[in-house]
């Protein structure tokens, strides 16, 4: 059956102002266009629109191209007409159908070079760009930025035979590049995120607890090594975790207090914690620290869940062992499966963030798994990692820009 419509895509660029969409739709309407597609960016108050529409063949598209043109002169923009063959735009219409993913790319600045790398990669794919977004707020050239981060996001489009391949080439740009890319599935869940699980030590807060109760009962030295040993993989943790604490006994309990109070929360911690409590997400700590500090961390920082180690304390004093299970790898796991289970939220909707070997059950078992400011073992075995900016580099993966975030504080 012939179709006697013309299938046009209209073009416009030039500077922006209120009135040019409004303008420029009217005159479609007048001939009873039908918009098939539309689509607009502004850089630096200059616009780029783009209509795709159909008008009956003949003198009436004549037409509508002719008053489009003078609208055009009139607004002070240019107009582009491209006509759009019928099996052109059916074959444009069956990509719809195509897997959908998100690339995030963030840095404390981001660069040409950077861009162009992961576009590259994108481009050998056989992959389509459908848009391109930026979530962090503008840069000024003459202020210093205080807390300086960049965030772009691709939304791109097709089939990925070898998606292992496909990260594993952005993990080396990463490396080389010094900067975060993130790569996610674009399906219902990742825009529906409900639940986020934090470890605590180098991630929440920036030291290992550990290794501060240790120097202040003399032995350092000797857990440090212990601690950097398990967290690179090398040791078994709960292994690792009691030869620690025995080496903590005889400490003071005031201690715990002190080293609580002063705890070193990490860069943009508060800022993600309170945007995620305000959106609705459930938080939980689940660390091979200790309950102590989560709860005091919890408190300060208005979480929902604290899953962590218990001191064995008497008389004032600590004795070198523990109360209950050792929360190791594997348990952190556990534990994100039955607080999802309890909030009635699916496994795909979580999100856990971490640093180290005994983080990665928990990291590839969510949803979305984050290596934070990781080992490099840990990062090479995590879905995304964060190594640039501070904690809030979550919110960015998460598709938020600054504006939703900015609005709540």
């Amino acid at each position: 059956m012939a179709d006697d419509n013309d299938i046009v895509l209209l073009n416009i660029s030039g500077q922006d102002r209120p009135g040019l969409t409004s303008g420029l739709t009217s005159v479609l309407a007048e001939y009873g266009a039908k918009v098939l597609d539309i689509g607009q960016a502004n850089i630096h108050d200059t616009l780029s629109l783009g209509i795709l529409f159909k008008i009956q063949s003949g003198k009436k598209s004549a037409a509508v191209l002719k008053d489009l043109l003078f609208k055009a002169y009139e607004l002070g923009i240019q107009a582009k007409f491209t006509p759009i063959t019928h099996e052109h735009y059916e074959n444009w219409v069956t990509l719809q159908g195509k897997d959908r993913y998100i690339v995030t790319i963030l840095g404390e600045k981001l660069a040409a070079e950077q861009i162009s790398e992961v576009t590259k990669i994108i481009s050998e794919k056989n992959l389509n760009i459908d848009s391109i977004k930026r979530l962090t707020g503008r840069l000024s050239l003459v202020k210093e930025e205080e807390y300086p981060r960049a965030c772009i996001q691709l939304s791109i489009r097709g089939k990925i035979e070898n998606k292992a391949e496909f990260t594993e080439k952005f993990m080396q740009i990463s490396s080389e590049l010094d900067v975060d890319i993130a790569f996610q599935e674009d399906n219902i869940y990742r825009r529906n995120r409900r639940l986020v699980c934090f470890d605590m030590d180098s991630t929440l807060i920036q030291t290992e607890v550990i290794d501060e109760l240790a120097e202040l009962a003399g032995v350092g030295e000797e857990v440090r090594a212990i601690t950097e040993s398990a967290m690179q993989g090398e040791i078994d943790f709960k292994e690792s975790f009691k030869r620690r604490m025995n080496l903590l006994k005889g400490l003071s309990e005031e201690v715990l207090q002190e080293v609580a109070v002063n705890l070193p929360i990490t860069k943009g911690a508060k800022r993600l914690i309170d945007t995620l409590k305000k959106y609705g997400f459930k938080t939980a700590i689940l660390s091979g620290g200790f309950t102590y500090f989560g709860h005091y961390l919890k408190e300060e920082l208005g979480m929902d869940y604290v899953y962590a180690n218990q001191l064995e304390i008497k008389d004032g004093v600590l004795t070198g062992g523990y109360v209950g299970d050792i929360v190791d790898g594997e348990k952190k796991a556990e534990y994100l499966k039955e607080i999802a289970k309890n909030e009635g939220i699916d496994i795909s909707q979580t999100i856990a963030v971490g640093d180290g070997a005994n983080d990665l059950p928990m990291l590839n078992l969510a949803g979305l798994g984050i290596a934070f400011h990781a080992k490099p073992t840990v990062k090479d075995n995590a879905q995304n990692s964060i190594s640039s900016i501070g904690l809030d580099g979550v919110l960015y993966l998460l598709g938020y820009h600054d504006r939703h975030i900015d609005l709540l504080e």
